[in-house]
């Protein structure tokens, strides 16, 4: 059953542990702003070392373009987690499984800075709280948004569910298509790669890991 919110000293309490330099320094949270105009110069820098005419019509507004790409493609360094949350904590008497699956994703390689993307699966089993649908989503953009291997990105959203909600399990599994396989290197165009983590429950009960796979198989033939 689902009660109307969290009290009030437990969320006061979490928006301050979400904004301590510690967690911050954890999650590799709050960042200082991007420097455009820094980047927009070594754009210019990598296209004129390529052999292009940087003042030629179609890359004149490159350098700018790709800035304000990047500014967005790694805001995830710098979201406020407590604002992401927005107390939207609720107690709730339920201890079964809950699943969001087919989150889609774009981030970034931290190898060669091309995307790799496909789509992430959560699941965790409440211990009195569960965090509001829309939320699970966002979590998963605030880690994806940012330069980092997909093995990191797949433990980063576990454990981040962990300590906000300290359920009895997080699972997650990402499935990923990386460009750097699929446009440079060995050019395998339907290769793909699938991560997962398990947390309590789910890493020491296979029933119960067993399940949450299930709900993923299922995903194609609903």
């Amino acid at each position: 059953m689902l009660n109307t919110h969290t009290n009030g000293h437990d969320l006061a309490v979490l928006e301050y542990r979400l904004r301590t330099p510690q967690f911050l320094e954890n999650f590799a949270l709050g960042y200082p702003p991007v420097d455009q105009p820094r980047i927009e110069a070594a754009i210019s820098e990598v296209l004129a070392a390529s052999g292009e005419d940087v003042e030629r019509e179609g890359l004149v507004n490159t350098p700018r373009r790709v800035a304000r790409a990047y500014a967005e493609l790694l805001e995830g360094y710098r979201t406020d987690p407590a604002a992401l949350i927005n107390n939207a904590l609720f107690d709730v008497d339920y201890a079964d499984m809950v699943v969001v699956k087919d989150i889609e994703f774009v981030s970034l390689c931290e190898h060669h800075m091309l995307p790799f993307l496909g789509h992430v699966h959560v699941g965790y089993i409440p211990q009195d709280k569960v965090i509001g649908l829309s939320k699970i989503p966002r979590i998963v953009d605030m880690f994806a948004r940012r330069l980092q291997l997909q093995e990191q990105l797949t433990r980063q959203i576990a454990d981040f569910i962990d300590t906000v909600l300290h359920p009895a399990g997080v699972a997650v599994v990402i499935e990923g298509r990386h460009m750097c396989s699929q446009i440079r290197g060995v050019k395998k165009h339907d290769s793909s790669m699938t991560t997962s983590a398990m947390l309590g429950v789910f890493r020491d009960q296979a029933a119960t890991r067993q399940e949450f796979m299930q709900h993923i198989d299922r995903r194609s033939k609903g």
